[in-house]
This record gives C-alpha cells, structure tokens and sequence, in this order.
C-alpha cells in the first residue's frame, strides 16, 4: 500500500503530499490541470525514464518520494537479497525516492539513502503495478500475464510454482558449480601446487594476533636497549650507590631508618612514621634489586633484536598479500584447505553434484509438468471468465485466448512454457497479441478485466491512469463498480475523468491549476462535502450553481 506520495518542483507542481487510504482513490482535474503528473511521478519512482524538462521552470531540481507499507514476503525473494541488506530488520514500511536535477540527470534513493534506479524497477515492480492509456508494460510483458494466469489457477498453483523455482534455483546452482569444476579440471595440478605452497607458508610461520603484539612491543624495547640501559643503570646507582656500598638514596634511608629505631616505642605518633620510613626502604630495595634483573635481561640474548625482526617481516609479509590482517591470513589458510580436499576429492565431488543435478532435474521437470497442466486447465476457464468480465464493460463478443508455448531454453524461472495473451476485440476478427490488438480505450478496459482475478494476479496497490478513456453511460458505471470491487482488497489509485469512477472513491484528490506571479502552477488538495459535490459537478460538465447536476451529484455520492 502506499501511504504518502510526495512531489517537489515537477512541472506544475511546487509542492504536493497526498496521503492515500485504502480501497478506492480519486485523482480528478480539469484537462492539462496536471493529472498525468501524478502519474509521471509515479513512473520516476519505478524506475522510469525522466522526460525532458521535468523540472519547474526556476528550480534547481525534482524530487519525488514515495512511503509503501513494506509486504511481510517483499524481503524474502531472493532476487532482493542485497536490498535486503540495507534495510533495518524491524522496518514496517519502505521510502523510494528519485531526484531529478534540471540538467536532467538523476538520482534514486531507498530509505533515504542512495540507490540505483534497478534497485528502483527492482522494488517498484513489486509494490506497485501502473496501468495507463500508454503505460501497458507489466500486461504486455509474458512473465506479467503468466502471475494472471497463475494467479487465476489459484493459491495452491502459486504455492505449486514456489516449489518449482526452487528446485529450477537448484538446478542451476548445481549446474554452474559443475561448470566451474570443469573449468578448473585443467589447471588442478597447477592450483593443488599453488594451494599447498600459501597453506605451508601459513603453517610455517603461524601467525598468532598476541605474539605479533608482544613482538612489537619487544622490537620497540630492543631497538632503545641502549638508553633503558643507561637509564635503568643510573636509576640503580641513585638508589643503591656504585657496587652495592649502600650509597645513594638506599644509604641515607638506611640512616634514618636507624636513627628512629633508636627512640622506638617512645612515642607513638613518631612510631608511626618509622613504619612509612622502613615501608620505603623495602621498596627501594625492591626498586633496586628490579632494576638489576631489567639490566641483566637487557644484556641477555646478543642478536634477539635479529630474531624479532625476521619474526614479524614474515607475518608481515603474509598480511599484505593476504589480506591485511592475521585474521584475514589465517581465513585464507582455511580457503587453502578447503579448496585442496576439494580438488584432491573433485573426481568425488563431481559425481556428488551430478546425482544431485539429476534428482533436482527430475523434481523439477515433474513439477513443470503439474505447473503446465493447471495452466492449460486455467487457460481455458480464464478465457471465459474475461469474455464475461469484458460483456460487462460493453464490449460484448470480444474474447481473449491463453496460448502456452514451449520456454525457448526448455526450462525458465517459472516452468516449462511462456504465456502470451492474444485479444479478438470483436467476434470474427482473428486473435492478435494483446499489445497488438486493441485501441487505447478498449486495451484500457480488457486490462482491467484482467486485473485482480486471482490472489496473485496483482499486488497491494494497483495506478489506472485514464483507464476509463473512450467510455461513457452504462459502460463507465460498469467499469466504476469494477473499480471499486477491485478496491475491496487492495488499494486502488485511479486518474480519472469520470463522475461515475469519482463519485465511487473512499478518497478523492482535485488537482487544479492557478496562475501566479505570471507562472502556472497546480496544487493538489483532497476534497470531500460540498468540495466534493462541487468538482462531481465539474466533472458532469455544469456549472457549480447548477441545481440539478449538484442533486445529481450527490445521488451519484449516496449511490455509493
């Protein structure tokens, strides 16, 4: 469903936001008002092509955004599995966005963040189908007409056809896993020998993240072992005085720790000092006796610093050229060892993926043979049932054949064969392909037979833009009452020019065009009371003081 459709600078339009409601909405105006906006908008957000100017005459650039609930199984087909990624988890509903900059390139966004217009057709197609006078693309296309005849066969073909594309996924997964094991049978010898060496270099030196971070710290120690040995050796000296003779600062604390122990248990308050003083003669002498082990280890171990060195040059080595870090090293050893038991067992292996290409072949064939005998079933009950569906919107005799033909590689993504709709609009005319067949109004009027006749035959949301060209009286009533049944559950934007479609609506937006400061500009409003009865009028063609087409109006309105 789509909630909110936002349009900035396109055209006419400064600035629109319509807020749509479920079933039945009404998109009227006055011809050249702006209505095909709406719909031009609509397209960008698709993924369409931006016509030349687009922008509003002065503006930098367009915007167009568009916020759809997010369908439960949107996330889950695989073809969207990168999209997939960059959403959050827990999201309830999905912002498409297209800027269009006044040189006329553009830009498209998802959830606010940039994106590709592919990844645009790519959710677009599956949150919103467009049907327009000149906007046939999901009817005309097979894969289009084949969800409206599966989709007419029922839920358990549609659940029929989720097991086929996954075992036809498996299919070709093991299919391209064969090939590349094929290819590599030429070069295995060469890469077995390629494998071994990077595993036994890896081997060789383990890399360990810890012992690298002590190495460095021991490098660092060892390349300033003159001044910490200065340092440490001077330090010593002020402590304990040369050769140990109790000198330095050890020597005049050993003093007055003397001195006070002479008046020990005299005073208590100067008892408590004594205990600091002696507290700080201990830890001179451990200062002291520390400082001697640092110098001894210092002098330890003539060409460590060599060692260290070699050491981390060759993780070092191993990091650049694979992959920059020790944990990126020793993934790659894991690759190493993964790709040579597969090689030393590919004998093995590819009689494994062959059995399992053949069970996953015969599944797949006998559920293209199920999917193929529902669809002839279907086929013939949905020629007839669009033969009554078109009777009722005044094209009485026309009829609609389901032609299965054989899929050109033997097998595609959703069976065994493709489906093409070829339309005879009047009786002893000769069927032709539906893109072929029919005029602008009556091509408007078999797509909306079509529309909706099955749980997959269309989506959450579906955009007529003046479907109902070309149709009047009975004829327009008919396609209203079609309009709203379609409504009834899913969401219906439709562009029309009809009262009878309009009067129909849940929610109606007029679309007016007004000039100021000498530039035209259209403002879009949802009107509803007396602003309703009044563009209902409008669109009956009086005046808005007019008595009689106000009362017919709102029998029109409470008709509904």
């Amino acid at each position: 469903m789509l909630h909110e459709l936002r349009i900035e600078n396109l055209l006419l339009i400064e600035c629109a936001e319509l807020r749509f409601a479920g079933g039945l909405n009404a998109i009227t105006g006055e011809t050249g008002a702006g209505k095909t906006i709406l719909a031009h908008s609509l397209d960008l957000l698709m993924g369409g092509k931006a016509r030349p100017q687009i922008v509003r005459p002065g503006a930098d650039e367009a915007y167009v955004e568009g916020v759809f609930a997010l369908p439960e199984e949107l996330l889950a087909d695989p073809e969207l599995a990168e999209l997939r990624e960059r959403l959050p988890a827990d999201t309830d509903e999905i912002v498409l966005g297209r800027r269009i900059a006044a040189s006329g390139r553009t830009s498209a966004f998802v959830q606010r963040r940039s994106a590709s217009a592919s990844d645009l057709r790519a959710l677009g197609s599956r949150l919103l189908a467009f049907y327009g006078q000149h906007e046939h693309r999901r009817l005309v296309l097979s894969s289009a007409q084949l969800e409206i005849l599966d989709g007419f066969a029922g839920a358990e073909q549609l659940e029929r056809r989720g097991r086929y594309r996954e075992a036809h996924a498996e299919v070709v997964a093991l299919s391209r896993e064969l090939a590349a094991l094929g290819e590599r049978e030429g070069a295995r010898e060469r890469d077995l020998d390629l494998f071994r060496f990077e595993l036994a270099e890896i081997e060789a030196a383990v890399p360990d993240p810890d012992e690298e971070r002590e190495l460095e710290a021991e490098r660092d120690r060892l390349r300033h072992a003159e001044g910490l040995r200065a340092a440490a050796s001077a330090a010593a000296a002020a402590i304990a005085g040369a050769e140990d003779d109790l000198g330095g600062a050890r020597g005049l604390l050993g003093g007055a720790e003397a001195d006070l122990a002479a008046v020990d248990g005299v005073d208590a308050s100067l008892d408590a000092i004594t205990e600091r003083v002696r507290a700080a003669t201990l830890e001179l002498d451990d200062a002291a006796s520390a400082l001697r082990s640092y110098l001894d280890g210092i002098e330890a171990e003539p060409g460590r610093l060599e060692l260290v060195e070699e050491r981390l040059h060759a993780v070092d080595r191993l990091k650049r050229k694979h992959g920059g870090s020790i944990e990126a090293v020793l993934s790659h050893g894991e690759r190493c060892r993964a790709e040579i038991d597969r090689l030393e067992n590919a004998e093995q292996l590819t009689g494994e993926l062959e059995r399992r290409l053949d069970q996953a072949s015969r599944r797949r064939a006998g559920l293209a043979g199920e999917l193929g005998e529902a669809r002839e079933e279907a086929a013939r009950k949905l020629s007839k049932r669009v033969a009554a569906e078109l009777a009722e919107l005044a094209m009485e005799g026309a009829s609609v054949e389901v032609s299965l033909h054989p899929h050109p590689d033997g097998f595609g993504p959703n069976g065994s064969e493709t489906v093409e709709l070829r339309v005879a609009t009047n009786p002893g005319i000769p069927a032709s392909p539906l893109r072929d067949a029919a005029s602008g109004g009556e091509l408007s009027r078999i797509m909306l037979a079509l529309t909706g006749l099955g749980p997959g035959a269309g989506m959450g949301t579906l955009v007529f833009d003046e479907i109902d060209a070309g149709i009047g009286g009975h004829t327009a009533r008919a396609a209203a009452e079609r309009l709203r049944r379609l409504g009834a559950d899913r969401q219906v934007i439709c562009i029309t020019h009809l009262p009878q479609v309009a009067s129909l609506a849940g929610a109606h937006f007029r679309i007016e065009k007004r000039a100021h400061a000498g530039q035209a500009r259209a403002r879009v409003d949802r009107v509803d009371g007396d602003e309703l009865v009044a563009e209902i009028v409008r669109m009956l063609g009086a005046e808005r003081n007019d008595e009689a087409a106000s009362r017919h109006a709102r029998e029109l309105l409470a008709a509904a």
